[in-house]
This record gives C-alpha cells, sequence and structure tokens, in this order.
C-alpha cells in the first residue's frame, strides 16, 4: 500500500501559547526579516507564502514566518476570545485582555520602535496599503500582524499598542489572514535575493508611482495580433520612451487618484499636463 501523501508546510492543530516557526525544519539567517501573526487559525499560513518565490525564500532562511495562536490566550473553558458589543449591536467583539495576552507574547524578543518593528491591525477601516508601506515594511526587522475576526477588535487594545491599522481594499472579508499574506507577499518580494532580480522590482507598477507599461514576448505575432515595433527596434532609449508614455496613458485612464499623484510630484499641472 503506498504511503499517504505528506502535507508540506502544514502543522497539527493545538491550543499553544508558543509562536510557531512555519516550514521547518529551515535555516534562518542572522537577521532574517520575520513576520509574526496572530490568528485563531494559525493552518491557514503560510498559504500561498510556501510557494513559488517567496516559498524558497522562506525554505532558505531568507524571511521567517511564526503564527501565534490567539486561541491559546482565551478564556474560560472554552477559551473564548470574542463578547457582545458594549452598548448593543450586532455581532461579536474580539476581547482586549485576550489580545493583549497575545500581543505581549508576540512583543517578546522585538524592538519597542514601530520604525523597527511595525505592529499592524488588519482592518477594512484602516489606511489603504500602498506599495511604499510595502517598502517601509520590508526596511524593517520584521513585522507583528493582527488578525482580526467578527466586528473587530476592541478600540483599547489599539490605542494600547499603538496599533497600525491597515486595509487591502474597500471591501470585507471574513477575517485578516488573507489579508496577512497578501501584505507578506508584497514586502517579502522586496527583500534581497527573494526575487533574485531586484531590477524588476524597481520597474513595476507603483514604484515610481505609475501603473506598469505593456509586457510583450514570443511569438511575435499572435492571434493576428503583433508586438509594438519599437519593442523589437533595439533601441532602448526609444523603448524607455515608449514604456514610460505607455505607463503614464494607462495610469491617467485607470487611476486618476494615482495620475493626479504623479503629477503633482513632478510639478505638473493636472490639467494642461505642463510644468509649473
Amino acid at each position: 500500500m503506498a504511503d499517504a501523501p505528506r502535507s508540506h508546510g502544514r502543522l497539527s492543530i493545538s491550543a499553544s501559547a508558543t509562536p510557531r516557526d512555519l516550514l521547518t525544519p529551515s535555516p534562518r539567517l542572522k537577521g532574517a526579516w520575520t513576520a509574526k501573526v496572530i490568528t485563531l487559525f494559525p493552518e491557514m499560513f503560510p498559504g500561498v507564502l510556501g510557494a513559488s518565490l517567496t516559498g524558497k525564500a522562506l525554505q532558505d532562511g531568507l524571511w521567517a514566518l511564526e503564527t501565534v495562536d490567539l486561541r491559546a490566550f482565551g478564556t474560560g473553558k472554552h477559551r473564548n476570545v470574542d463578547d457582545t458589543p458594549a452598548g448593543g449591536g450586532a455581532g461579536l467583539v474580539m476581547r482586549p485582555d485576550v489580545l493583549g495576552r497575545a500581543l505581549g507574547m508576540a512583543a517578546r524578543g522585538t524592538p519597542d520602535d514601530p520604525e523597527r518593528w511595525p505592529r499592524v491591525y488588519l482592518s477594512p477601516r484602516g489606511k489603504p496599503f500602498t506599495q511604499k508601506d510595502a517598502q517601509r515594511f520590508s526596511q524593517a526587522e520584521g513585522i507583528t500582524l493582527l488578525c482580526g475576526r467578527f466586528e473587530g477588535v476592541d478600540q483599547r487594545v489599539i490605542e494600547h499598542f499603538g496599533l497600525e491599522e491597515i486595509s487591502i481594499g474597500d471591501f470585507v472579508l471574513t477575517g485578516g489572514e488573507i489579508a496577512a499574506q497578501a501584505l507578506i507577499d508584497a514586502t517579502v518580494r522586496l527583500i534581497p535575493r527573494v526575487l533574485g532580480n531586484q531590477a524588476s522590482t524597481e520597474e513595476e507598477s507603483f514604484s515610481e508611482g505609475l501603473l506598469e507599461h505593456p509586457h510583450y514576448t514570443k511569438p511575435a505575432v499572435w492571434e493576428g495580433r503583433e508586438i509594438p515595433e519599437i519593442l523589437l527596434s533595439g533601441h532602448h532609449a526609444k523603448i524607455a520612451r515608449w514604456r514610460k508614455a505607455m505607463a503614464e496613458r494607462l495610469t491617467k485612464e485607470r487611476r486618476p487618484d494615482l495620475w493626479r499623484a504623479y503629477l503633482a510630484a513632478q510639478d505638473r499641472d493636472p490639467d494642461g499636463d505642463q510644468e509649473l
């Protein structure tokens, strides 16, 4: 009888207050960027982070991932982590005493300075997550992420721990785990050696405040559509100008908010696109 398939990157589920290293055994390079994730569902990690280049970098020790099981800090026989909202209303709110214990555990061995170690609560009411945030986080020593559930967390926790509230979009998820994985992915790929080609991160969308230009590859003609002739010219200066023009055009058409910010940063008139 054949052996049962092995599960890679999964851990058995049990309540433990000790943070779990994921995808072990694997090396961790000294000073490696580390993500600590406080969640009711540690089995959801590493998830997509365990695949492709981020997964390889995780295995190689270029970055590290730990989960803190929030249920382990719950109260009573059933380890409750939530309660009814003060003042009434629908849903449940995550308790401050439970969250406080979990955040205290996650803070062990990490610097207090939020620039060196940001502490983030994934929340639909948070500031929109941007590429600049990913760059800022990648330059820190690590990050602690709190994945919310239910109606959210007690406001006193946010204030006491100085949590930075961040949203990945104007929509609501059942919890912060998917948002946490998106934030980590966007951040980890900026860590040196993770992608292998650092130049690729310098030319992609949002790096200069613009959406990325269109891409083409072989064959030269597909379904009657040809690669733009300029890209086959070998004239690198002209190609660079074409790509910049296309990036500006796409940004102006699709993201007027980014376009206005881009023009303002260059002291250009948003109406006439002329320099001021």
